[in-house]
């Protein structure tokens, strides 16, 4: 066999050796790393459908902030006009629906129905404001028989001032509730049109100081705003400092118990947790500041909403934002989020593999000549039962034959060093052979002379 030759061998059996070592350990990589990825979480989508009804809570001027947050991070939030709360909550019910998000009001949840959506926390107090024509009145139930304005069908104005008024037995007739529109309802209780209107918003909203400036116009105060805080658990009691609207015309004029639900950012429970955190980021630079009504840091809150609070809004209230998004844009902190679960195959499977392989590798080119050690063992264990002549002429052959083969392995020069030594190992057995033979030789001859004589 010309060098030539020995050399194409060479290189073909290391190739087959290298395939033999790495196939399986490539696969089991693959393996544990397709079943990881079977576990991270798909990319957050990159916009969103916010649900909010434009005369309601002053959602409006809140989802613009929102929008500007988010399209910071990449995100694009949708704006999604309705009547109101209870209409948004239907929307996020209904899987056929693409509202992702929602602003709403407390004490609107959609009971079964609504089971698939979850609270994202309080963002603000949200007061219901019953502004009247006539003399100074105590109590929404002194507003029998008169004709009321309570917003239109699904709106959560509506239905929190149905709550009240049938609570108080004055929802049926004499009394009038009018559906009207919130512009509307402001204008014709300045022309003498209605009675009273309700009216869900900020108190910082500039059309609510504005309409407790009208003379002829009173805000309601109401006397046992207590009792219905205790009956209505989602509802809060809070007081209009006297003047806070205008000191120098010093309105209102006199301290003013009013009750305020929340508004609340709501959620279908299948949102991605990274937009979740995101919102609830947003909400924290949006809402975080004092208010007329509100304190510093008190919002957002994981407050009595009527919907179950996500898992995520409860990590964000305890722990905070996520370390991840403290420290890195909102992008690379949900790669470097979604892509940890990757370490659990890299850990468990390819720095084990790293020390494996090698010694795989190690033992499959040792075991070529390994296995001529049994043949070098059974030729040691046929001398020790000393074998006559022909047989350790026999024995000299096989010895000869097996390092004859040993010489044609393929042998990378890393790991030559074990050609070698067993080479030395056979010429060990060999010096044993042939010096049985020269003794039986020996023995032979005195035989023949000591016959001749």
């Amino acid at each position: 066999m010309t060098a030539d030759s020995l050399k194409q061998q060479l290189r073909r059996t290391l190739r087959r050796d290298l395939w033999f070592t790495l196939a399986p350990a490539v696969l089991l990589i693959g393996i544990a790393f397709a079943a990881a990825f079977h576990f991270i979480e798909p990319a957050p989508p990159k916009k969103l459908v916010l649900a909010m009804s434009p005369d309601e809570g002053g959602f409006r001027y809140y989802a613009r902030k929102y929008q500007d947050f988010l399209s910071k991070h990449g995100v694009t939030l949708e704006l999604r006009s309705t009547k109101g709360s209870i209409e948004n909550v239907a929307l996020l019910s209904d899987e056929n629906s693409d509202v992702d998000v929602a602003f709403v009001q407390s004490g609107t949840a959609g009971g079964e129905k609504a089971a698939s959506v979850v609270s994202l926390g309080s963002l603000s107090y949200v007061p219901l404001w019953v502004f009247y024509r006539g003399e100074p009145l105590e109590d929404v139930r002194q507003l029998k028989g008169r004709r009321i304005a309570v917003g239109p069908e699904g709106s959560g104005t509506r239905a929190l001032a149905v709550t009240l008024l049938k609570a108080n037995g004055i929802d049926q007739a004499p009394t009038e509730l009018l559906p009207l529109e919130r512009e509307a309802a402001i204008e014709q209780l300045k022309q003498g049109h209605l009675d009273a209107i309700f009216l869900i918003s900020p108190a910082e909203s500039p059309p609510i100081q504005k309409l407790a400036a009208v003379p002829g116009v009173n805000l309601l105060s109401f006397a046992r705003g207590e009792a219905y805080a205790r009956r209505f658990p989602y509802l809060t009691r809070l007081v209009l400092p006297r003047g806070v609207f205008n000191l120098a015309s010093d309105i209102p004029a006199r301290d003013v118990v009013v009750l305020a639900p929340t508004a609340n950012l709501v959620a279908r429970d299948s949102l991605h947790p990274a937009l979740s955190y995101l919102l609830m980021r947003a909400a924290s630079q949006i809402h975080g500041s004092a208010g007329l009504l509100d304190g510093a840091s008190e919002f957002p809150a994981p407050r009595e909403t009527g919907f179950a609070l996500s898992s995520e809004a409860r990590r964000y209230y305890e722990a905070g934002i996520p370390l991840l998004q403290r420290y890195l844009p909102f992008w690379a902190a949900n790669l470097v989020d979604r892509l940890w679960v990757m370490l659990v195959p890299i850990i468990a499977v390819v720095v084990p593999l790293f020390r494996a392989v090698p010694a795989l590798y190690q033992w499959r080119i040792r075991s070529r000549i390994v296995r001529w050690y049994a043949r070098l063992k059974e030729i040691e264990i046929q001398l020790d039962e000393n074998p006559g002549r022909d047989m350790l002429e026999d024995m000299l052959k096989r010895l000869e034959e097996a390092e004859r083969e040993v010489n044609r392995i393929p042998m990378p020069l890393a790991y030559a060093e074990n050609l070698y030594f067993f080479r030395e190992h056979i010429e060990v057995v060999r010096r044993r052979l042939i010096r049985r033979l020269d003794g039986a030789r020996d023995g032979v001859g005195a035989l023949v002379r000591s016959a001749n004589a």
